[in-house]
């Protein structure tokens, strides 16, 4: 293996700037919905995708794509969730092999009121401290990396 070069002051400075804003967004981001809405960032991502969904319903193995998880945390999340009234888990009416996810009414409710709140906290987080023109700057970084990233992969 070649030796990596590590990173000069201005790359670390950058690497860590990054870091450190992706974690606090994160813990920020899903401090406010845990205290206000009673959601996970987990449990939000599948009522959105549920609730953007026709009839607010997908596949099991569709939404664990969706959700980039494994089905083991899929199954046990959907399980925590269920038990809560936050969605129904069904035989696929297309296959009886498979699973199908719904969002239920309750879940429904909570998602209908936890978005636009979810919104203002991402604008006051992030959106409100950048211009148009470092808005595409990130837009364009954002992209690069993960086309780099794909080029990574086996």
């Amino acid at each position: 293996m070649t030796e990596v070069p590590w990173l000069d002051d201005e790359e670390q400075r950058a690497w860590r700037a990054v870091m450190t804003m992706q974690d606090d967004l994160a813990e920020f981001l899903d401090r406010q919905m845990r205290n206000r809405d009673g959601l996970s960032k987990a449990d939000y991502e599948v009522l959105v995708h549920l609730s953007e969904a026709p009839g607010g319903r997908l596949r099991s193995f569709r939404l664990g794509e969706l959700l980039r998880w494994e089905k083991s945390r899929l199954s046990q999340h959907l399980g925590r969730m269920e038990n809560r009234g936050l969605v129904i888990r069904e035989r696929s009416l297309a296959d009886q092999r498979g699973a199908d996810v719904t969002i239920s009414r309750r879940g429904t409710d909570l998602i209908t009121a936890a978005a636009p709140r979810h919104v203002a906290d991402v604008r006051a987080a992030f959106f409100d401290h950048l211009t148009a023109a470092e808005l595409q700057t990130i837009t364009t970084i954002a992209a690069k990396v993960k086309e780099g990233l794909a080029k990574l992969q086996p």
